[in-house]
């Protein structure tokens, strides 16, 4: 469905600007290099995300996907039970069965819908209640969530990630207020309903832990960035691959769960929500894994190709940019690639993602809807990766 990767491997990024003290870019695109890159524990930091714009000063405790070190492992292994599988089941199954009938019965009684728009309520039902933000109506928190992705372009590699004084003031702007809003009308309701009635969810253990509101408000946002709102793209880019074959769409529909699972981590290693992963180099490291001497030395930034490294034929096999749930991988390797990072940043949500994700599909492909308009693509620079838009099935064949 997007462009094709180029050819894996690994090159240093030029300086901007012609200074060599001027910390460079290293890009890379091979699998292996990209697994030791993301698998050190020691040497980097997280750079993506807006990591490096957050303040440390300001907050008591970083966001887990924002975080490093010992605080950062901590972090995950605390939270950890309510995306294990066993916690997802205990939690949520439920639910993504009761949204799932609920929302495609309604679009099959209209006749159609926009499916980003079913896709992204229904993400925001199953993730809200993992993470405690239940005391708020779904449509109206699922509009301010969309509101909060609203900003302008950024560039990593260069300074000031290549925003314009006037593209800061926009930020500010598109941000501050949206930000309010989610605050004053789902966060903060959501804290004093569980400081009242605490839960088996995130909000409730962060309480326990005596993390502060602005803290919490930050979690919020990182998950619903980092969950919500990227699950709603692979919902769509999934059911679009899916219609666009029908081969894959009847061993789709056939198959049973695990089966479901491996064909959409193969969609999703293909087209990966996340396009880059960042790293910022603390201290100097070769990267054995790059075709390519890299000397990575501190300040480097280290910008991970997730499309190009999941499309390694020295890894991947015979015919990386195909479809082939189930093929032979090396042992350690992971059928989605790096979709969902590695090492200490790899995201703990994965199994929540699939699950989630092939149980709206099941029944939504199973009401036998057409393609009426294939989504506008357009590229999210903050989370480096892609935004669809306006893709709308309809269900000709189904009676209301």
């Amino acid at each position: 469905m997007l462009r094709g990767p180029r050819v894996p491997g690994a090159d240093p990024g030029t300086d901007r600007t012609g200074d060599a003290r001027v910390p460079r870019v290293w890009r890379i695109r091979s699998h292996p290099a990209a697994r030791e890159v993301l698998r050190r524990r020691e040497g980097t930091t997280q750079a993506g995300f807006t990591a490096e714009a957050i303040p440390s000063g300001r907050l008591r405790r970083h966001p887990i996907l924002l975080s490093d070190g010992p605080g950062h492992d901590a972090q995950r292994r605390a939270v950890g039970r309510f995306f294990s599988p066993q916690g997802i089941e205990r939690s949520s199954a439920e639910t993504m069965e009761r949204e799932a009938v609920r929302l495609v019965g309604e679009a099959v009684r209209e006749g159609g819908c926009d499916l980003g728009q079913l896709a992204l309520l229904y993400s925001v039902a199953v993730s809200r209640e993992i993470v405690g933000l239940t005391a708020s109506p779904l449509e109206a928190m699922s509009r301010r969530l969309v509101r909060l992705q609203r900003q302008p372009d950024v560039d990593l590699t260069r300074p000031r990630w290549g925003r314009s004084l006037p593209q800061w003031a926009l930020a500010a702007v598109r941000g501050l207020g949206p930000l309010a809003a989610f605050h004053l009308r789902d966060v903060r309701p959501a804290i004093r309903r569980r400081r009242r009635h605490p839960a088996d969810d995130v909000i409730s253990h962060l309480l326990d832990q005596g993390a502060r509101g602005a803290d919490i408000l930050v979690e919020c946002v990182t998950y619903a960035s980092a969950g919500m709102i990227t699950t709603r793209e692979f919902l769509v880019m999934a059911c679009w691959r899916l219609l666009d074959d029908e081969a894959l769409r009847t061993e789709f529909l056939a198959g049973d769960r695990e089966e479901k699972a491996a064909i959409l981590r193969e969609i999703i290693r293909l087209e990966p929500v996340v396009g880059h992963l960042y790293r910022r180099a603390r201290e100097p490291f070769d990267v054995s894994g790059c075709p390519a001497s890299a000397d990575v030395r501190p300040g480097d930034l280290i910008d991970v190709h997730v499309r190009d490294a999941n499309a390694d034929a020295q890894v991947m096999g015979e015919d990386p940019l195909e479809i082939r749930p189930h093929r032979p991988l090396p042992r350690g390797v992971s059928p989605a690639g790096f979709s969902f990072g590695a090492g200490p940043h790899r995201c703990p949500g994965e199994h929540l993602a699939i699950t989630e994700s092939a149980v709206l599909l099941e029944h939504l492909l199973d009401a036998a809807p057409r393609l009426a308009c294939a989504p506008e693509i357009a590229w999210d620079d903050v989370v480096a990766g892609y935004r669809l838009h306006g893709m709308r099935v309809e269900f000709p064949d189904r009676v209301a």
